[in-house]
């Protein structure tokens, strides 16, 4: 689970690219409850989706020929650095490091598989003022064709660690922030051959956030044209969870998350 006791290595921003950002803002609304803020006009349309006056992520449009998707970003103290990292693992840099007007610097990257990950190195900002609550980002997963190959990729870049959890069909290999354990563990990797049905090809990071009802949320982002990948399905010990994708294409998926022992 996340929170927003960010470490190097860690999910600590999360932003949504649509075509139609007015549609997209309406159907998020609805379905979370968000509401939209403008970064200024400086931003290029670029603003921050809010939950009671709290950041959960950023939006901004990408023109009429641009792909919806969100992107995960992972925290860095250099994102040069980082980016130069990627490269010699065999990844790429799609977006150079860049200043956020003195709030942070933000690359955009790939991994050897394709998958497209952001890193942000905190300036003013941080990161999200709100993670692992209703309607704020939980968890974060990446399908990949291989997923030893992948481990060895972000534990180099990133310095991610990981490890098996037994599950019921096998186990699952979740990822922590180096030296964090288990308390500090914020996703998975997923073999593609592995995935569900209906949840897509291809290598990507898939990002999960909390509900109150899975069910509900599912229903809503129907009635309002979103597309159900993967239906609501109950892993025992873990939650309620379904895949889901907006009407512009933009894929991201919802959890009920069970309660954790304390």
């Amino acid at each position: 689970m996340l929170t927003t006791r960010f470490t190097d290595g860690a999910p600590n921003w999360i932003d949504l690219g649509s075509p139609d950002l007015d549609g997209a803002l309406s159907f998020y609304g609805a379905l979370f409850g968000w509401r939209f803020r403008s970064a200024g006009p400086e931003a290029g349309g670029y603003g921050f989706l809010q939950l009671d006056g709290r950041t959960v992520a950023g939006a901004m449009p990408t023109g009429p020929e641009g792909a919806a998707a969100w992107t995960v970003y992972f925290q860095s103290r250099d994102a040069q650095a980082t980016a130069e990292a990627a490269e010699q693992a065999h990844g790429g840099v799609l977006f150079r490091p860049m200043d956020v007007m003195g709030e942070g610097h933000m690359a955009i990257l790939r991994d050897p598989a394709g998958a497209a990950f952001g890193v942000w190195q905190p300036g003013r900002t941080e990161g999200v003022d709100v993670a692992g609550e209703p309607g704020a980002l939980y968890w974060a997963e990446l399908y990949t064709p291989d997923e030893a190959a992948a481990a060895a990729f972000y534990h180099r870049v990133l310095g991610l660690e990981t490890s098996a959890v037994p599950f019921p069909d096998g186990t699952y290999t979740c990822v922590n922030p180096a030296g964090g354990g288990e308390d500090s563990m914020f996703g998975g990797l997923v073999p593609l051959s592995r995935a569900p049905a209906g949840a897509g090809s291809g290598a990507h990071w898939l990002p999960y956030f909390e509900v109150e009802s899975t069910d509900a949320v599912v229903a809503n982002a129907r009635q309002r044209g979103g597309t159900v990948r993967v239906p609501a399905t109950t892993v025992p010990g873990v939650g309620r969870m379904a895949q889901l994708a907006d009407p512009y294409g933009a894929v991201f998926a919802v959890i009920t998350s069970e309660p954790r022992e304390s």
